[in-house]
């Protein structure tokens, strides 16, 4: 169930054609469609299947694999990152122009996402060309080729994106935060190190995908498609590497600092400890109480006026600052914190400031209006992400791979309602009582250390 901010994602999108093997149901003829329920199967393999007949005029196709760079060791780091740029390099089935043209040709997107845990293949199309992208889809993410100058093309694009993705000040924190907080797995970085760029081998390559891409690591996800068809491709298709793969080593939370003199005017600091692993009773406390602390807006360049940590900081510091509650959760390990922006000589006030207000909380001044607010939050947050194609998409998908099978939003919210206001004070205790980490980035002069607050 993902009742909380996945941190850190990386996407790239392309554009296909093939012989035609899988073919969207259509539409109803005189009465209008009725609204299908998903249909979920989980094979022997492991393999999920999950779908969605929505009569939708697109299709969408997602195939989700357990192969995030969590799953990277020190000898191969940086491979989930140029995997991602490689999803356009000639298969075994179609050269990389056929792939790049083919989509084109039928206005399609084939789209490949990573994060620390999954990677994710989606297909995009009108549904009279889902045979079409599906065929493509399964070639570029079980059929690769990696031919040893196209590998060797693509590495200088790492450097790239990484420059590209770290323009972003609050994208160097998460990945510092990561880091410190960590000690293995969710401590590798969504980006290549840069000592690593131009060594990542096609035999690396190979090797991941041999050993990660396996079909009980994999979910099949489909929405504007009939379940038995998609069900048939992939026990046709996907079915041709068994095991589990190489499990992966269990998250390890350390604590640690990591402080980055920038001497930008404007401070990025992250504060976080160890909270808890997604799907669990105590990782819903710790979304209520992000929730009752300040998710950030919800519209973009919105205010963050009225949450109770903004409130805090805004009654003894005079200048301009942000400041959210920090939520992210993982199969096996979660972060939960304070997140602030300031400028250089506020910094200290305004990390000081929040802080005290989750101490506060932790002391057990919660009223039920309060909590309840903060329940209505997240409710209307969730049941929002899930009404785009691409948020329930997303939804099935990591709960496929999570849990191996399928929570409905009517079963997340009874979850939600069923979170006391001990269970959230206790969230509070754990964040203030836990092992701190904390990242800091910018003119660091008026910035405490982690020990200092």
């Amino acid at each position: 169930m993902k009742l909380l901010t996945r941190a850190g994602i990386l996407s790239r999108f392309y554009s296909l054609k093939v012989a035609p093997k899988v073919t969207a149901t259509a539409a109803p003829t005189g009465a209008p469609p009725q609204p299908q329920d998903l249909e979920f199967t989980k094979l022997p393999n492991g393999l999920v299947i999950a779908s969605l007949e929505n009569y939708a005029p697109t299709s969408r196709i997602g195939l989700f694999i357990r192969a995030g760079s969590r799953y990277e060791d020190s000898n191969n780091l940086g491979t989930s990152h140029l995997l991602r740029l490689a999803s356009s390099l000639t298969t075994k089935g179609a050269s990389s122009f056929r792939i790049t043209r083919g989509i084109e040709a039928v206005g399609g997107k084939l789209s490949v996402t990573t994060t620390r845990e999954n990677m994710v293949y989606t297909v995009e199309c009108l549904r009279d060309d889902v045979d079409i992208l599906m065929e493509f889809l399964l070639n570029v993410a079980t059929s690769p080729e990696f031919r040893h100058w196209e590998v060797a093309a693509l590495q200088s694009q790492l450097r790239i994106d990484k420059a590209v993705a770290f323009q972003n000040p609050q994208a160097r924190v998460i990945e510092n935060l990561h880091a410190a907080a960590y000690r293995n797995a969710l401590a590798n970085s969504l980006y290549c190190p840069d000592y690593r760029v131009g060594k990542v081998t096609p035999e690396e390559l190979h090797y991941y995908v041999q050993n990660h891409f396996t079909s009980a690591r994999m979910a099949l996800v489909g929405l504007g498609v009939s379940h038995p068809v998609l069900k048939q491709v992939a026990e046709q298709f996907l079915n041709m590497r068994g095991g589990l793969g190489l499990s992966g080593a269990k998250a390890l939370y350390r604590g640690g600092e990591i402080r980055e003199q920038t001497g930008d005017s404007l401070v990025h600091a992250a504060l976080v400890t160890e909270s808890a692993a997604v799907g669990s009773a105590e990782a819903n406390a710790f979304s209520v109480l992000q929730h009752l602390l300040g998710a950030g807006p919800h519209v973009k360049r919105g205010s963050n006026a009225t949450n109770s940590l903004y409130q805090a900081v805004a009654k003894g510091v005079h200048q301009p600052f942000d400041v959210s509650a920090f939520n992210a959760s993982y199969s096996d390990s979660g972060l939960f914190g304070i997140y602030t922006i300031s400028q250089a000589e506020a910094a200290g006030d305004v990390l000081k400031a929040a802080y005290n207000q989750v101490k506060t909380i932790a002391e057990g001044n919660l009223s039920d209006t309060v909590i309840q607010a903060a329940k209505n939050k997240l409710k209307a947050g969730y049941l929002m992400s899930v009404e785009s194609s691409d948020g329930f998409l997303d939804e099935v998908g990591f709960q496929a791979l999570v849990a191996g099978l399928y929570v409905p939003p009517s079963t997340v919210l009874q979850q939600i309602d069923s979170v006391a206001a001990a269970d959230v004070k206790n969230a509070a205790v754990k964040f203030v009582s836990g092992k701190k980490s904390m990242v800091a980035s910018g003119n660091l002069g008026h910035t405490p250390f982690v020990d200092e607050l």
